[in-house]
């Protein structure tokens, strides 16, 4: 187990290392996931609401 001294200066030491992103691609970045997370759920939403559809027909 390391010192703890000597795990924050490892820790500051990696972060120092890390290339953070711009304003600009944080904001494109976080626009693409909504609109693909928005993509994803209208079409598990049609698919769900198909399959519901398929089975109350069935069920008569």
């Amino acid at each position: 187990m390391q010192k703890p001294k000597s795990l924050v200066t490892g820790l500051r030491d990696e972060l120092k290392q890390v290339t953070w992103p711009t304003r600009a691609e944080t904001v494109q970045l976080t626009i693409t996931v909504v609109t693909i997370s928005l993509i994803v759920a209208i079409f598990v939403g049609i698919i769900d609401f198909s399959l519901a559809k398929v089975l109350e027909f069935l069920s008569r």
